[in-house]
């Protein structure tokens, strides 16, 4: 017989008070009151062990946001993008849709569609080089594509700051006369860069062309960038680590053209690749860039120019409103900005140039601007 049958009956039949049964039993009078007026309200049934599971959970996030998650991580997925859950958070928030990145990753996880990989090195550990400026630095290299009807090359030019994605070509061979003629196509749309950063190829350069170092006569790009004053930097031979943001979006290109029909001309792969660059400047996502677009991020700053002076550089950082405030490093010490409650857990952006600091939601609308004074830790608006 169950404890509870025993204090009903020990309430009913013996005629035992609340206080007694409670010391009896080692049990609490309310409790024993709670337990006979539930036998009293539905009988046996009365003593059965409710479940203490709440029948619904405020925080629990919703059914419908949830198949939102999975749904826009299958049609990432299928179209060959990245279905990550930092990607997928950011396109729900423009849809209005605001859920952390860590509750996306739980819903992938329970639906099995992700498996963790602690023996990956932590992003923290890594050293990052950014340029300060769009157009500050680009970068370049080409890789090999192959169908059942096309061979190509895919060349591209990516700018450093923003990772806007420059160019995107194909071709049936990159040779030294296409680096040249992208290049020049690419600075007639954008502007020349300050500087460009590539492998030693042989389409990039020549300098190792001789038996010793540097005896190699300059070909037609190098040539090109010496005329305009505009600095060349090539990555160490055998580290292509060097040209990491162009290697990381050929990983992404290739998982993308993956998944779409095998190209059957060279002009329908170009199609392929124009879509992609689309996607990638305008719509993706990027981590590196607060969430932001890399259009979003090239069009910010001004830019940078071949010989360019490096005094009064705009410094740019992407934040999160925490309690009305950021915080950023200025001149070597960390101060607060007041932005104000109303936009806790905004995204923004903060500009800052000299001793002047300008923050922007996502928008383009001015949250606030600063003028900063190193003598103080917290900054209010001007």
């Amino acid at each position: 017989m169950s404890k509870a049958r025993l204090i009903i009956t020990a309430i009913t039949v013996q005629g035992m008070s609340y206080r007694q049964v409670a010391k009896r039993y080692g049990v609490s009078k309310s409790w024993a009151h709670k337990l006979h007026q539930r036998f009293l309200l539905y009988g046996e049934a009365g003593l059965e062990e409710k479940p203490k599971t709440p029948h619904t959970s405020p925080t629990r996030t919703p059914d419908s946001v949830r198949q939102k998650v999975l749904t826009l991580r299958e049609e990432l997925t299928d179209a060959g993008f990245d279905a990550g859950a930092h990607t997928i958070a950011a396109h729900l928030a423009r849809d209005q849709v605001h859920i952390s990145v860590s509750t996306v990753w739980r819903i992938l996880r329970t639906a099995h569609l992700i498996t963790a990989q602690p023996q990956k090195r932590p992003r923290s550990s890594y050293q990052f080089f950014t340029a300060e400026q769009p157009n500050s630095l680009w970068q370049s290299d080409f890789t090999h594509w192959n169908t059942e009807d096309v061979s190509a090359e895919i060349i591209g030019w990516i700018d450093d700051h923003s990772r806007f994605l420059l160019h995107l070509s194909a071709h049936r061979r990159v040779t030294g006369g296409i680096v040249t003629a992208t290049f020049s196509e690419t600075t007639t749309k954008y502007g020349q860069p300050r500087s460009t950063l590539t492998d030693n190829g042989m389409v990039y350069s020549t300098r190792y062309a001789g038996r010793a170092r540097g005896k190699g006569n300059p070909n037609a790009f190098e040539t090109l960038l010496k005329i305009e004053g505009i600095i060349q930097r090539n990555g160490k031979p055998y580290k292509p680590t060097t040209q990491g943001k162009i290697e990381r979006v050929w990983q992404t290109l290739k998982n993308f053209l993956d998944r779409q029909p095998a190209a059957t001309t060279m002009a329908q792969l170009q199609e392929q690749l124009d879509t992609f660059r689309l996607y990638y400047n305008t719509i993706r996502p990027h981590r590196s860039l607060g969430r932001n677009t890399p259009e979003t991020a090239y069009t910010l700053l001004p830019k940078d120019t071949p010989g360019g002076v490096e005094e009064s550089i705009w410094k740019v950082r992407y934040d999160r409103v925490n309690q009305g405030n950021i915080t950023l490093r200025h001149q070597g010490k960390l101060i607060h900005l007041g932005i104000g409650r109303a936009h806790d857990k905004t995204d923004v952006i903060a500009l800052a140039q000299d001793n002047t600091v300008t923050v922007i939601d996502h928008h383009g609308t001015v949250l606030g601007d600063y003028d900063i004074d190193l003598s103080k830790n917290y900054q209010a608006k001007k």
